[in-house]
């Protein structure tokens, strides 16, 4: 790296304490960073011992319910299954017990559900990363955030104005998103955007105009996803090829040397080594339904929590379900198995006698008839992290915690 990227990366790095409220910045810097520091090392000592397994991260869908209907989403179009307060704060309050303090908060549209943000209220010792289209996000809405001062929007964008349409099944999606963005800006949040990487929206998201269209509107932090054709309605051929990903991580690596805003994703480590976060036992997922799941795009399971979520750390340690889906995905792949062995997939969840966590109810015979697509575990093309910061932050979160051998 040269001297004119160190120095971009020192004013990237500096955009948050300038341009947020130091309220915000704060909360931040010790919900999220220091008790994360301190719940990673629990978890590393946890794996590494071979306690009773408890994960690094929980991810929550509160809701099936959305005001969108995207292509290639796992959601359940219509759907109305949704946690119960109780059972939020009880996934909360169990986690906490376990060392852990940061949140996905996933839906659907998690703006849909009434008394959210009076739970996150209750937990103003955690982290919370509301995962969002942004579309229901008013000033009123990012005021509130603000006022609450541990949530970080991550507001999803998958295309530019007509992908944007076309993907996700309305008009006029990314104006009224970027009203969401603008509203956020102006409460001085730290927020971030989030795109899932497919064929139809790579030309639109994938270039440095983009990224620098979202440090301009205010934007922290990008994450960028691979697009797994799942759902109701996938779209197998927007899928990524070899090539396609390939040249997705490439960029990622060389943007992430000056960038004007941080660029994150959770598919390779330090060394470009792919992984999967579930595998590594990083993070697993509850369902709208209480179940406890692998990740939200598998959407079946053995266990669920009870009423207040208080079985959820023996649910956790005693998951035969979990164990062996950690461990033979992480034995045949370090990529993700949805996308690589849908059938083999398939198998292991029969062969659990795993139920459908959905409203729609057709989930196992979705991922039979799915086709093998290209995912990111490309041996002998992995491409190491260059930028320092990003490659020390790799080696601590992310180097697969023994998962991979």
């Amino acid at each position: 790296m040269t001297i004119n990227q160190y120095i971009a990366n020192i004013k990237t790095a500096m955009r948050v304490p300038l341009e947020c409220s130091p309220r915000l910045v704060w909360k931040f810097a010790y919900n999220f960073g220091w008790r994360n520091l301190k719940n990673i090392n629990q978890f590393e000592k946890r794996q590494a011992k071979g306690e009773p397994f408890f994960p690094a991260f929980i991810m929550i869908s509160v809701t099936e319910s959305c005001n969108l209907t995207c292509s290639g989403c796992w959601v359940t179009p219509g759907g109305k299954k949704a946690l119960t307060p109780k059972q939020i704060d009880g996934i909360i309050t169990e986690s906490k017990k376990k060392g852990s303090y940061f949140f996905g908060i996933l839906g659907g549209e998690p703006l849909l559900y009434k008394g959210l943000f009076e739970i996150i209220e209750k937990h103003s010792d955690c982290y919370f990363q509301l995962f969002t289209n942004g579309m229901l996000i008013t000033e009123e809405v990012a005021f509130r955030m603000k006022k609450l001062g541990n949530i970080t929007p991550l507001i999803s964008i998958e295309g530019l104005k007509e992908e944007s349409d076309q993907r996700r099944g309305k008009n006029d999606v990314f104006d009224k998103t970027l009203s969401g963005v603008r509203a956020c800006k102006k409460a001085k949040l730290i927020f971030g955007a989030a795109a899932s990487i497919c064929k139809s929206n790579y030309p639109d998201l994938v270039n440095r105009e983009y990224i620098n269209l979202l440090a301009k509107e205010g934007i922290h932090y990008l994450w960028y996803y691979i697009y797994r054709p799942v759902g109701p309605h996938p779209n197998m051929e927007n899928a990524l090829n070899e090539d396609e990903i390939y040249a997705l991580r490439k960029f990622i690596v060389e943007q992430r040397k000056d960038a004007p805003l941080f660029i994150i994703e959770t598919y390779w480590d330090a060394y470009g080594n792919a992984l999967c976060p579930a595998a590594t036992g990083m993070s697993h997922h509850i369902s709208p339904g209480g179940a406890v799941e692998f990740c939200p795009p598998i959407q079946m399971a053995r266990e669920f929590i009870n009423e207040d979520s208080s079985n959820l750390v023996e649910v956790f340690e005693q998951s035969e379900f979990l164990a062996d889906l950690r461990k033979q995905t992480a034995q045949n792949s370090r990529g993700c198995i949805i996308l690589e062995d849908p059938g083999r997939l398939a198998q292991l969840l029969e062969k659990h006698n795993t139920v459908d966590t959905t409203t729609r109810n057709t989930v196992l015979k979705e991922y039979k008839n799915m086709v093998p697509v290209a995912g990111h575990d490309q041996r002998g093309r992995e491409i190491p992290e260059q930028n320092v910061f990003y490659k020390l932050m790799k080696k601590k979160y992310f180097f697969g915690f023994g998962a991979y051998g």
